[in-house]
């Protein structure tokens, strides 16, 4: 196997093990969690709410769409947190 075929291998099994990954995310019964909102906001007011799951993974809704829930994993999350905090969805 050559250096690139070994290279496109490991490429190909980090995807499917992020696939899986997300998979079992999906799967998991997140029924009676705890949704948390920013401090401050109102219970009628339109607003993002977060939940931890196991492993680190975060579940998003908003409470206008609770039925619609975004689930990351514990290193989507991390990355999605740290650019938020070095401006990188700040508007211009």
């Amino acid at each position: 196997m050559t250096e690139a075929q070994d290279t496109a291998a490991q490429e190909q099994e980090l995807r499917a093990r992020k696939e899986r990954e997300k998979d079992e995310l999906y799967a998991l019964d997140i029924t009676g969690v705890e949704w948390l909102s920013a401090p401050g906001t109102e219970e009628h007011e339109e607003r993002v709410e977060i939940a931890y799951l196991p492993g680190g993974a975060v579940a998003m809704r908003s409470s206008i769409e609770p039925d619609t829930v975004l689930r990351y994993t514990e290193a989507e999350w991390r990355a999605f947190v740290l650019g938020a905090r070095d401006g990188e969805f700040d508007l211009k």
